[in-house]
């Protein structure tokens, strides 16, 4: 076994390994190698700026680097009051400390603020979470919005040429008035950039505070009726169709690697946490891909009340 990492053009970046096994993505790689939590060959090393091979030895805060596996996506339905952090310096919940214990270690694809709820995609790619965040891929992100006040769908429609508030310029948005409901208004909002808080600010700008944001789309994948916090994977033959050969090609996505399990506890640890001892032992384990829902342990003892995707309280008689 070599001693230290090769620098030449054989195999690949650190931080793009660790990204693909699905333990951070390739920011956050880069920051536990500077903080000095990454190891290769027993020596640990303060620069991204190495290629590794399948020989070398990966640990990270001296838990060995797990082997990829087969690359896999989760919907979620995030419920308000969850950071979507594995760790928040403020000490509020966090979507990966309620998340149901059988899953793997999954990183989000983008974000939903604390205070946003519903269609949250996580998966367990670093690589393919880096290429659907990106505004080239040009996803269709779709909203359902409730906001205090009045507009005109004239106004709204100006949008689609983009809009600049407060010195941030902002893209094409695609909002369709869908009904008034006492002092508050129901849209249908579509971005594709997804910058912090666009929606909100956006609102801001037409006159409009948001007091409920739903994420109902997320490009081809939709929030669908998954209860609150609740997960449903992606077989793996529609998240191959879904995404397209150009997002696999791009994403460097592996449909043929095995399914591998963590015995509990399962998650590596995120910035600034250590591992808990005895999460080292890993068996490979063979099984059909489901799309069935997998119970999760948020407001589990909560009676639900369902709701009308399309936003407010499921009517009491159909619709017409």
């Amino acid at each position: 076994m070599p001693e230290k990492g090769t620098d030449d053009k054989q195999g690949e970046r650190i931080a793009k390994v660790m990204a693909r096994a699905g333990l951070a993505s390739r920011r956050e790689a880069e920051a536990w190698i500077a903080a000095g939590r990454v190891a290769v060959n027993g020596t640990a090393i303060a620069s991204p700026a190495l290629n590794v091979t399948a020989a070398d030895r990966i640990t990270v805060d001296g838990v060995p680097l797990r082997a990829r596996e087969r690359t896999r996506l989760f919907r979620y339905h995030k419920p308000r009051g969850l950071v979507t952090t594995h760790s928040d310096p403020e000490g509020r919940p966090t979507i990966f400390r309620a998340l149901p214990k059988d899953l793997p270690r999954l990183i989000s694809v983008g974000r939903l603020d604390i205070n946003s709820e519903g269609l949250l995609l996580l998966t367990n790619d670093g690589g393919l979470a880096r290429v659907l965040e990106l505004p080239a891929t040009g996803w269709l992100r779709r909203y359902r919005v409730r906001a205090l006040g009045r507009v005109t769908q004239d106004s709204l429609d100006k949008l689609r040429d983009g809009v600049t508030v407060a010195g941030v310029r902002y893209g094409p948005v695609e909002a369709t008035l869908d009904r008034e409901q006492g002092a508050n208004v129901w849209l249908t909002v579509g971005i594709r950039e997804g910058k912090n808080r666009e929606v909100r600010k956006v609102m801001e700008a037409m006159g409009l505070k948001v007091n409920r944001l739903i994420r109902v789309a997320f490009g081809p994948f939709e929030l669908g009726d998954i209860d609150d916090g609740k997960v449903a994977e992606v077989p793996t033959e529609e998240l191959k169709a879904k995404l397209g050969p150009e997002i696999v090609m791009q994403a460097e996505a592996d449909f043929t690697a095995p399914l591998l399990e963590d015995e509990p506890p399962h998650r590596h640890p995120g910035p600034g946490r250590r591992p808990e001892p005895g999460i080292q032992k890993r068996a490979q384990k063979s099984r059909l891909d489901s799309g069935s829902s997998l119970r999760g342990s948020w407001n589990d003892r909560k009676k639900h009340r369902r709701r009308d995707r399309t936003g407010g309280p499921r009517p009491k008689y159909p619709r017409a």
